[in-house]
């Protein structure tokens, strides 16, 4: 796994490169050192979002501050977000070349990379986040990330969920298909794909060039994430027509990747606080994604005068048709694409029927 980029970052490097004096940049907070010979072992994280964004920023900053506490001031982590250091869909390069220790971001953006990878994020009408975190904790999913990961020198951590999405913004409203034909819309991931076939004109761009592109008539209508993180970003200021359900991410998880031999040049004890910071937050950030998503979407309702709207039946349900189309030709694109749908789709059949009853529709008032 690592052999391939010890070029770039051997283990001695690593270490020597974490564990350098303190200098070049502001210090995160974190507690104060006890009495030490060693050096304070510094990391820098590159993030594919706007600094404390919502949401997957706030994640980020989070996982550092963490890390700097946990370590109890031995490590400290430096975050930059997209664009201070590298570009925002370059987060996963920098990581594997030792440009950064570590990096947060959404798995999904590596589909030119790795077809695999979109499924550790989410697919459409795929698994929800408590059964995403079924598959990767219990059902095998975590040991088929490490796999895809492994060739880049790079060990994926689940570090944050946003939640199911919503299916984006609109300047016109979707009454018919015919509605959508001719649209480009800002789109990441499988859904971008299946909106295609559709007449569709997917545009992947990133967070921080959302609303410029909105504004300036680049894209028609955006999708990024729910009512929390894109009230943030100001959608609500130039569009009123505000789409769901997020048929295209149903699940939200955010990774926090980080170079395998730095990691592996870490004591022991310090290897778990960085498992352990990102394990904390993927729980952390979906709670809290819960509570804003209710809350900012009332607001966006009362104060902004945006219409929440529902795709229409036959609109839904040609995507979910689409879909299945799409996830056919898409897992025909290699081996591991293959066998990681395939454990994807085992881990959905297992679990579909336990989802379906306890969550079932009205549970709450049900005697």
């Amino acid at each position: 796994m690592i052999k391939e980029n010890e070029k770039n970052l051997t283990r001695r490097q690593a270490f020597g490169l974490a564990a350098g004096a303190v200098a070049g940049g502001a210090a995160l907070a974190a507690p104060a050192v006890a009495q030490s010979s060693e050096p304070v072992i510094e990391w820098r994280m590159v993030t594919s979002w706007p600094k404390n964004l919502p949401g997957p920023g706030m994640s980020a900053q989070r996982i550092c501050d963490r890390i700097n506490m946990m370590s109890n001031g031995r490590m400290r982590v430096r975050l930059f977000a997209a664009g201070e250091l590298v570009p925002a869909f370059e987060v996963f390069d920098a990581v594997s070349s030792g440009t950064a220790q570590m990096g947060h971001s959404a798995a999904m953006y590596w589909a030119g990379k790795m077809p695999a990878s979109v499924f550790f994020t989410t697919v459409p009408f795929g698994l929800l986040p408590h059964e995403h975190t079924a598959w990767i904790d219990q059902l095998g999913g975590q040991q088929l990330w490490d796999e895809l990961y492994a060739p880049f020198g790079v060990k994926p951590f689940m570090g944050g969920n946003t939640g199911p999405t919503m299916a984006g913004w609109y300047r016109e409203p979707v009454e018919t298909l015919d509605d959508l034909k001719g649209r480009k819309l800002r789109m990441a991931g499988l859904g971008g794909e299946v909106m295609r076939k559709l007449g569709v004109t997917p545009v992947n761009i990133p967070a921080s060039e959302i609303f410029t592109s909105l504004q300036t008539h680049v894209v028609d209508g955006v999708e990024f994430l729910g009512p929390w993180s894109d009230s943030a970003l100001g959608f609500q200021k130039l569009v009123k027509y505000y789409y769901g359900p997020g048929f295209n991410k149903p699940n939200g998880t955010g990774e926090g990747i980080v170079n395998a031999v730095a990691l592996e040049g870490l004591p022991l004890d310090l290897q778990a606080v960085v498992e352990n910071a990102c394990r904390v937050e993927a729980d952390l950030a979906l709670s809290e994604a819960n509570a804003q998503n209710a809350a900012s979407l009332k607001v966006l309702q009362t104060e902004h005068s945006v219409e929440i709207r529902e795709f229409p039946e036959d609109v839904l349900s040609t995507l979910k048709i689409k879909s299945e189309e799409v996830l056919d030709v898409y897992t025909q694109k290699d081996k591991a694409t293959r066998n990681i749908y395939e454990s994807y789709i085992q881990a959905k059949e297992a679990l579909s029927d336990w989802s379906a009853l306890s969550l079932g529709k009205n549970i709450s008032t049900r005697a």
